[in-house]
């Protein structure tokens, strides 16, 4: 009979068990969590902080005795494993409750410990009203501060996941609120042009941004109970609530103390079976580090997929089978107001860093027919190798239909399409659903078009830095600069006009096209490479070039 003991609930640890027991009805499963909790949903702790999700009982997935009952899981909570003997495969158990400690043995052992929130060494952070969220406790005391204190202002450092979240939820509750993020742009995972789109959501909100700003230093005031925060820019802020949410970093203590080998990134060793530097042992989750999809190299990825995904194939290789991990692409998405912000696979930053030579396009169309109510701009951003066309990553923004964009370019990216492929995608076509011509598509024609040569592109980045030898042309209509802006120093020939007033434009220097989206641009580049002038379009327009600055 295997005995299967198991460090660490939630995603990892839980469906973990869950297979175990589904693969073999004999195998003893045994699993330790130090919180009172065994299986919650995390990503849904700021949800019920803000009221979306009114009950906190439906955050509590299952419960021991739920576990014990469908399963057949002895789920010990409150239960911290505090050393693992790899000789003689045993591990050390304190009851938090009692304080007494006691062996118990095991045959494979996995751990899920998951990643604690980055504590900065920042003076004063030590006071009752900064808090961070990681779990239900956590959570708790976030909700008892809210009521038993008047709050009238929330600090929030860190502009990742669990920081807009929190955001958000504060402004739910009518409490007015500051972000700081000590980079140029929240939300890493896409590309600061992207997240333009995301910093204007969240000042239009009446949210108090505030980027490349750090915190320096914390003070407590006793007598009216609120903080004092001093910034990197020399601005001091009065709060009565500060959330740190600038990241999670594996915990690892447990593996170190047990001599398990560690990645260059800090995270637990794994292979490709989840087996960590000793056979016996396994581990999973925000933990570990795993295999970049793309690069093949060591990546740290703290998502709930993966996480349990890793869980369910640790089971599998414990109990006699043999399944491979097959890398993550980091395929994620967060909500902020009214708009989505989502990625798949590598970003501009990334692949600069890598050395890997690429190209982008940008789409800002409709999220399903612009004539029927409804319809909402998605911006569309995909980096792709320029020769082979090979899919790198992805990332959209926009108020309906940003998810099943990601989650197409994240199965191809996975099945190893190009995007010459992707033009023949077939994907659904109503009115009230989508287009004729998917986003997905139309990002594909752009993007073949600059590898066969039937495109030649500029980016937002490039316009500041136009030669003598360049001329920037604006080929929307009149009306359009006046209501939406325009780029300084700009002829003006609108594209239906373009065929009668070409002698306007000079034949021996380059023709720098810009319209809004790019669409009446490539339309103007094609009429006027076709008549022998030398050009280039702006790829997604002045859509594109204006949130780039926001």
């Amino acid at each position: 009979m295997t005995k299967v003991v198991i460090i660490g609930g939630v995603a990892g640890g839980a469906s973990a068990a869950a297979r175990a027991r589904r693969l073999s009805e004999e195998a003893e499963i045994i699993m330790f969590e130090r919180s009172p909790f065994v299986s919650f949903a995390n990503c849904g702790l700021p949800y019920h902080i803000g009221g979306d999700i009114k009950e906190r009982s439906k955050l509590l997935l299952q419960t021991p005795e739920s576990f014990l009952a469908r399963f057949n899981v002895d789920v010990r909570v409150t239960s911290e494993v505090t050393s693992i003997n790899r000789n003689a495969k045993t591990v050390t158990v304190k009851n938090l409750i009692t304080g007494e400690s006691y062996q118990e043995s095991y045959d494979f052992l996995l751990l899920s410990p998951g990643a604690a929130p980055v504590t900065p060494p920042i003076p004063g952070l030590d006071n009752p009203l900064t808090h961070s969220l990681r779990n239900i406790p956590d959570m708790d005391r976030i909700i008892a501060t809210l009521q038993s204190k008047n709050i009238q202002h929330a600090t929030v450092v860190g502009g990742g996941f669990i920081g807009l979240e929190m955001m958000e939820a504060f402004h739910q509750l009518g409490i007015k609120t500051t972000l700081l993020e000590m980079a140029d742009q929240v939300m890493t995972p896409v590309d600061r042009e992207m997240a333009g789109f995301v910093h204007q959501e969240i000042r239009d909100k009446g949210i108090d941004l505030k980027l490349s700003t750090a915190l320096s230093n914390v003070e407590y005031i006793a007598d009216t109970h609120s903080l004092s925060l001093s910034l990197s820019n020399e601005e001091q802020l009065k709060t009565d609530i500060l959330i740190m949410a600038i990241g999670v970093r594996p915990e690892t203590k447990l593996a170190q103390e047990a001599g398990l080998q560690l990645g260059e990134l800090g995270g637990i060793y794994t292979n490709d079976q989840m087996q960590t530097s000793d056979p016996a042992i396994y581990a999973v989750g925000d933990a570990i580090e795993e295999k970049d999809f793309l690069t093949g190299k060591q990546t740290l990825v703290p998502l709930a997929g993966p996480a349990n995904r890793q869980g369910r194939m640790a089971a599998d290789n414990m109990l006699g089978r043999n399944e491979h991990y097959q890398g993550t692409q980091g395929t994620a998405i967060c909500k902020v107001f009214d708009l989505a912000v989502a990625s798949t696979g590598k970003n501009e930053k990334q692949l600069k860093r890598e050395g890997i030579e690429f190209e982008k396009v940008y789409v800002h169309t409709a999220s399903h027919a612009s004539y029927y109510p409804g319809a909402e701009t998605v911006s569309f951003k995909m980096l792709f190798e320029p020769k082979s066309g090979k899919i790198l990553g992805a990332q959209a923004v926009g108020k309906e239909g940003i998810d099943k964009r990601i989650d197409v370019m994240a199965v191809a990216q996975r099945a190893g399409m190009t995007v010459e492929q992707l033009q023949h995608l077939e994907l659904t076509y109503a009115p009230p659903y989508g287009s004729a011509k998917d986003v997905i598509n139309q990002a594909a024609f752009v993007a073949s078009n600059i590898i066969k040569g039937d495109g030649s592109a500029i980016h937002f980045d490039q316009i500041e830095n136009l030669s003598d030898d360049q001329v920037l042309l604006d080929v929307r209509n009149p009306s359009e600069l006046e209501s939406v802006g325009f780029i300084e120093g700009a002829i003006n020939i609108p594209v239906d006009e373009l065929r009668q007033r070409m002698s306007e434009l000079p034949k021996d220097k380059e023709i720098v096209i810009y319209c809004q989206v790019g669409l009446r641009g490539n339309v103007a580049y094609r009429q006027l490479v076709n008549s022998g002038f030398k050009a280039r379009n702006l790829l997604g327009g002045y859509r594109t070039y204006k949130f780039a600055q926001a």
